[in-house]
């Protein structure tokens, strides 16, 4: 399957303290066996290394664990033996996607139903590639599953050369070991970061190393010797992290010639955005023509609340700008500094405005205030976007006996020197001119910045909007909705405002996908799939209103601009259904809750229904009959299922044509369902259009 000469970055890894779950599969499997209801791994004795093929060879391989029956997809599982490790480990892993096809790691727990995203990957190679993840300490017993989907293409497979987990972070490195950690060189034609030490005579002047004080130790450096140009640049470059973290990051170095190089450390986003965290200062060193050079230490607070890249950067201005050496990279959960303030929380500024204003305030003006309501749905309004029988705000000129007004709703401080995204739901109704209907502002003291305003209507639908903005010093979000004249003027809804740090672009570019489970129809079923046996017809994926008037939402719940899962009625006939079938779920001891949004409106509505399947039989968990509302509504069943099952929605037409059934946002998870709260409605139906 692969060329010889492509194993050899991995064939010389060799780890000291190896922690159970590592394996180099030179003999046997360590354990690791594959999952029988999915395509079995092979064990390749003459290339050592464990593989998935879109088309198998019989001849050269044992099969593991695997039951000599039909596969039903090309998708390998692969499950390592039952692993505690109550430490903090890295889990490092070499492999190669060859044509197409995918690899992703996740984290059994033990009586849990879904897996935990680690990492995964989409990007073939020529090569054995080495990714890192971080495991975090947890004293339940757990599983590495592997998953590989080799692409449809002849010859596209996925392989696993070696799985190695080492107590410590996946930061931390010594430079030791030929993996380099994950560390690699971003390539430059003239000056790269290279291993020194180990005895080498490239330099008769490279000092000792940090980690043994000596020649044979290793560590990392570049040379100004082969730049040519003005500013030359050096990057050392972390793997991605997995996990947020946040702590003291240390590392020791050598520099000489600091006028004639500038050496920083920097952090790099998933977008590529960078942001320094620190830079050398002038240290008076000598050059390294002697043996007792000394190395200085470092230590800088690193706050990763997402997934960042260490970058350490030297740029020269010439020829005759030195060197600098770097070694023993580690990495603490403890900030450097006492004094140092901990990671910030962006959640204090969520509201859902459910239970009250959560931490959003208003000044007291001679204009109107924003108003918490609940209001019953019908085709000239909606409901709130978090269940739609909830609570939002509404900022409405009408009421008011001025012209010329101004709402304000002031949310919490938030620190500076950060980057957040902000995402919030807003609709508007009546507006003539829709740039003053909602703006937010960003309120920095006595100054304040207009981050974000809306061009276009919105047709009376929930519509999402994403912000991202930077502060440099302490700043509140402030919405406004302003009202130059009576006949302007509309009204305008605020619901379900969140706030994260980090840039919006970096969700949508995560590698991780979300749980099993999770759908909002964005990117397709989510391995949903359809019942073609006993269907009468399919679900349908939509956009924008169903083509059915007086039935059918006018938008998806998601975003307002996006897709949902639709039963069009009017080429079925009366009792006929369509059915839904979720991915086949583990069983768990404890409880899940199942949550959904539904649009059931139209004359002659029929029925959805959801139902458990196991062991071959059905169970009825919840069902609704009949128009509801004219707006997405939210609904959570809690169920308990031990043994391996499936959850399947099923919606029946009605009497009518105007009987459309529609889903989004379905969200399957461990645990209870959470107990919803209920009060006396704020603001009756009558006043709100």
């Amino acid at each position: 399957m692969l060329p010889f000469y492509l194993l050899t970055l991995a064939a010389t890894i060799q780890a000291h303290d190896l922690l159970p779950g590592s394996c180099n599969f030179e003999s046997n499997t360590c354990g690791y066996t594959s999952d029988p209801d999915f395509t079995s791994w092979t064990l390749h004795k003459d290339g050592r290394f464990v593989s998935v093929e879109a088309a198998v060879s019989d001849d050269q391989e044992d099969q593991i664990g695997a039951d000599g029956g039909p596969q039903r997809e090309t998708s390998g599982v692969l499950l390592s033996p039952a692993l505690e490790q109550g430490e903090w480990s890295c889990l490092r892993l070499v492999y190669q996607i060859s044509g197409s096809g995918s690899l992703e790691v996740l984290q059994r727990t033990e009586g849990k139903s879904f897996d935990r995203p680690l990492w995964s990957s989409q990007a073939p190679s020529d090569s054995w590639v080495i990714s890192s993840m971080d495991l975090q300490n947890t004293t339940e017993p757990y599983m590495v599953v592997i998953e590989a989907k080799p692409g449809p293409s002849a010859g596209s497979s996925v392989a696993v050369f070696e799985i190695h987990i080492t107590p410590g972070y996946c930061l931390d490195c010594d430079f030791e070991e030929s993996h380099l950690c994950g560390y690699s060189n971003q390539w430059n034609a003239n000056v790269n970061w290279y291993v020194g030490g180990g005895s080498q005579i490239l330099h008769n002047n490279m000092p000792n190393d940090h980690t043994y004080n000596n020649k044979t130790g290793h560590l990392m450096y570049v040379d100004s010797i082969y730049a040519k140009t003005f500013k030359e640049v050096a990057k050392l470059v972390s793997s991605m992290t997995t996990v947020p973290m946040s702590g003291c990051l240390s590392f020791q170095y050598q520099r000489s010639e600091e006028r004639g190089n500038l050496f920083s450390v920097f952090t790099k986003d998933r977008l590529g955005q960078y942001q320094e965290l620190w830079r050398a200062g002038s240290e008076n060193q000598n050059d390294w023509s002697g043996t007792l050079e000394e190395w200085i230490p470092v230590q800088v607070e690193l706050k990763a609340p997402y997934s960042v890249q260490v970058v350490f950067e030297v740029s020269f201005n010439s020829a005759s700008g030195g060197r600098v050496a770097v070694d023993d990279i580690s990495f603490s959960p403890e900030f450097c500094s006492t004094d140092t303030e901990p990671t910030f929380d962006p959640s204090i500024a969520n509201c859902d405005f459910e239970s009250g204003f959560c931490r959003y305030s208003q000044e007291q003006m001679t204009g109107s205030l924003w108003r918490r309501v609940s209001v019953k749905p019908n085709i000239f309004r909606n409901g709130d976007h978090t269940t739609g029988a909830g609570y939002f705000l509404l900022a409405h000129s009408w009421l008011s006996p001025l012209s010329g007004y101004v709402s304000r709703l002031i949310g919490p401080t938030l620190p500076g020197n950060m980057k957040y995204c902000l995402r919030f739901y807003f609709s508007l109704r009546g507006f003539n001119q829709t740039d003053q209907a909602l703006a937010v502002y960003l309120q920095q003291g006595s100054s304040q910045e207009r981050i974000w305003t809306q061009g276009e209507k919105s047709g009376g639908i929930w519509i999402t909007a994403d912000v991202t903005f930077q502060t440099s010093k302490p700043a509140k979000m402030v919405f406004v909705s302003t009202c130059k004249s009576f006949w302007d003027c509309g009204s305008v809804a605020l619901d379900d405002i969140s706030l994260s740090l980090g840039d919006c672009e970096l969700t949508e570019g995560s590698v991780l996908r979300t749980l099993p489970g999770h759908c909002d129809f964005e990117a397709g079923l989510c391995g949903y799939t359809q019942d073609k046996q006993s269907d009468s017809g399919d679900w349908e994926l939509r956009r924008g209103p169903t083509p059915t008037s007086y039935t059918g939402p006018r938008a998806d719940h998601s975003t307002g601009l996006g897709y949902y899962l639709h039963m069009e009625a009017s080429p079925m006939l009366s009792g006929q259904s369509v059915r839904l079938l979720s991915r086949p779920l583990r069983g768990s001891r404890g409880p899940r809750c199942l949550s959904f949004y539904y649009h059931m409106y139209g004359s002659g509505t029929g029925q959805l229904s959801v139902h458990l399947y196991k062991d071959g039989e059905g169970a009825l968990l919840w069902k609704l009959s009949g128009e509801q509302s004219v707006a997405w509504l939210r609904a959570t069943v809690e169920y308990r299922s031990d043994i391996q099952h499936q959850i399947v929605f099923e919606a029946t037409r009605g009497s009518s044509v105007r009987s459309d059934i529609a889903i989004d946002d379905i969200t399957l998870e461990s645990g209870p369902c959470p107990v919803t709260k209920t009060e006396a409605p704020v603001g009756s139906s009558n006043d709100i259009e």
